[in-house]
């Protein structure tokens, strides 16, 4: 993988965060990215399952 974050980097990413959008609005981000990674999945699993029955 090209890009390996560590706990490091991790920390360093959370904390720019932070400091760019605050701390009110972490709640808000995080939700907003569980639903489009779900959306993600969801999509992505029905795309397989197309493949595998065109198959």
């Amino acid at each position: 993988m090209p890009f390996r974050l560590g706990p490091t980097e991790l920390i360093i990413v959370l904390v720019i965060v932070m400091i760019v959008f605050g701390v009110g609005k972490l709640p808000q981000i995080g939700g907003a990215m569980g639903k489009a990674i779900k959306e993600f999945k969801s999509s992505s699993a029905e795309n397989s399952d197309d493949k595998k029955e065109e198959s």
